[in-house]
C-alpha cells in the first residue's frame, strides 16, 4: 500500500462525533425561527457535510417535502433545490446556529474510537496530520483544542476569503502550510464532499464509514478505498 507524509482528516463525522450537538444546535435554531424542529440525529446528519448554509438549506428544503435522499443535491453545480428555498429564511437560522453551536459545540463531541491513538501513532512515524473542515473555523479551532491537544500540525475550518470544500482552497492552504504536495498527502472523509475535495486537489482519498453517511452511499458516490476501524489507517 502507497505510504504518505500528510494525513489530512475532515473533521465531522471523522475524527470527532459531532452528532449529537449538532442536531441539538439546529433544531434549536429551527425552533426560534419557527419551523420544524424536531430532527432526529439520523436526519441531521443527512443535513451536515457542507457548512451551515447548505444544511439549513437542506432542513427548510426537507421541511417543505422534499425527500431525504434527494437533499444531496443541494450545493452541487446542478442544484435544484436551493432555488425553492427563501435565502433570507436560511440566513436568519444561521445567524442562531453559529453563537448556539460556539458556545455548546463540546457538550456531547468526543473522539471516534481509535482515532487519538492512531493520529499518536502516526505522528510517533514522523508523519504530519492535519483537519480540514467546513465547521466554523472557530468551532474547528476550539475542538482541536479541547479534544486533540498537540496532535494536528494544522486545522482550518470555514472561514471568510477562502472557499469550503468540495473546492479545492482550504486543502491547498493546508498542503503550503505542511510544505507537502498533493501526491504526497491523503484525505480522510466521511461523505461526498470529501471524496469530491480530494478529487479536485488530486488527493487519494480513504473514507469511513463510522459518520454520517452509510458504506453503500460512499461506494455508490465513487468511493474505492473505505475502511470500519480507524487503526486501519496504520
Amino acid at each position: 500500500m502507497k505510504t504518505y507524509k500528510a494525513y489530512i482528516f475532515d473533521m465531522d463525522g471523522t475524527v470527532l462525533d459531532t452528532l449529537t450537538d449538532l442536531n441539538h444546535s439546529l433544531n434549536h435554531a429551527l425552533e426560534v425561527c419557527g419551523h420544524r424542529h424536531d430532527y432526529s440525529p439520523e436526519i441531521t446528519g443527512a443535513f451536515f457535510g457542507s457548512g451551515i448554509t447548505v444544511s439549513a438549506t437542506r432542513a427548510l428544503a426537507y421541511e417543505a417535502g422534499w425527500p431525504l435522499e434527494s437533499l444531496v443535491q443541494v450545493g452541487s453545480a446542478d442544484d435544484p433545490i436551493s432555488p425553492t428555498v427563501d435565502p433570507s429564511a436560511v440566513a436568519e437560522i444561521e445567524d442562531v446556529f453559529r453563537p448556539y453551536y460556539a458556545i455548546h459545540c463540546t457538550d456531547s463531541t468526543g473522539p471516534y474510537p481509535g482515532i487519538p491513538e492512531t493520529i499518536r501513532a502516526l505522528r510517533a512515524r514522523g508523519l504530519l496530520t492535519a483537519v480540514v473542515s467546513n465547521k466554523p473555523d472557530n468551532a474547528v479551532q476550539e475542538l482541536v483544542r479541547d479534544q486533540f491537544d498537540g496532535l494536528f500540525d494544522y486545522s482550518i475550518g470555514e472561514q471568510k476569503g477562502i472557499a469550503r470544500k468540495p473546492a479545492p482552497d482550504m486543502v491547498l492552504r493546508c498542503l503550503e502550510i505542511l510544505g507537502v504536495s498533493p501526491s504526497e498527502s491523503v484525505y480522510i472523509g466521511d461523505s461526498e464532499i470529501d471524496l469530491q475535495t480530494a478529487s479536485n486537489t488530486g488527493l487519494d482519498c480513504i473514507a469511513v464509514d463510522w459518520g454520517f453517511r452509510s458504506r453503500a452511499f460512499l461506494e455508490a458516490s465513487g468511493a474505492t478505498r473505505i475502511i470500519s476501524r480507524a487503526e486501519e489507517l496504520l
